[in-house]
């Protein structure tokens, strides 16, 4: 099976860039991982949609859209646990 292809929002990528030095290495090698494996053990699917998921990095969560069709991976938020969700 090919890998997907992982895309960030502008909005995703100016909030990575707000973290910690510690925290963005973290949340960069997971989002890395989410190109072989699209649903991790972990990842939860968001009440209200078909394709958006969240994996927990510590106290953040990383909120991603799974486009199986054209296998595109969309980071949406990267947020602490308290913000993600507004």
């Amino acid at each position: 099976m090919d890998p997907f292809e992982l895309e960030w929002k502008h909005s995703a990528a100016k909030e990575l860039r707000k973290l910690d030095k510690q925290i963005i290495e973290q949340v960069l090698e997971a989002a890395g991982e989410l190109v072989s494996e699209p649903h991790p053990i972990g990842s939860k699917k968001l009440h209200g949609s078909d394709h958006i998921y969240r994996i927990r990095i510590g106290d953040y969560r990383v909120v991603y859209e799974v486009d199986a069709v054209s296998r595109i991976i969309t980071i949406i938020r990267v947020r602490h646990r308290k913000d993600v969700y507004r």
